[in-house]
């Protein structure tokens, strides 16, 4: 499956799938961080126990938690990188699927291209790095090695 598309001086990333299994726990994990301190806090008062901070301090905390448990299980799924390379500058965004991260924007002028392998030496995977002198953006797609040095001599033949 190739995992890059460009078109339009637009890179897409697409994030490869994580098993089912790993998702599926992660959806739940996810879910239950948001119901158990919620659930708590209603048995506590349903028993008499009277509404207390640290309920509010509990829900909190866990619901933080389970939010990113969130981000975690749809960039799983649904985790995609949208790159455009324009003249004078680059604009980043991540896209998890039920929603998109802020566009940064980064002032690069003559862009050069590279990889960096990442993980194990094994799965020959790498990430993208797009760089000058004034800065620097360095993807979070791990792609296969082969892929990155195709995309690579794409990005390069379109100058």
């Amino acid at each position: 499956m190739k995992q890059f598309n460009f078109v339009n001086n637009t890179l897409n990333l697409k994030v490869k799938k994580s098993p089912f299994l790993v998702r599926a726990l992660l959806f739940v994990l996810a879910f239950l961080f948001f119901v158990f301190p919620l659930g708590g806090a209603i048995f506590g008062i349903a028993n008499g126990g009277g509404l207390q901070i640290g309920y509010f301090i509990g829900i909190g905390i866990f619901s933080l938690i389970g939010f990113y448990m969130v981000r975690i299980a749809l960039w799983n799924t649904y985790g995609e990188e949208t790159i455009q390379i324009l003249e004078n500058k680059i604009i980043y965004e991540a896209n998890y699927g039920w929603f998109k991260d802020g566009k940064k924007e980064t002032l690069i002028v003559k862009p050069q291209y590279s990889f960096a392998p990442i993980g194990y030496e094994e799965d020959n995977q790498g990430v993208l790095i797009i760089a000058s002198q004034e800065a620097k953006i360095e993807s979070v797609v791990k792609v296969p090695m082969s892929q990155l040095e195709e995309l690579i001599t794409v990005l390069e033949g379109r100058k």
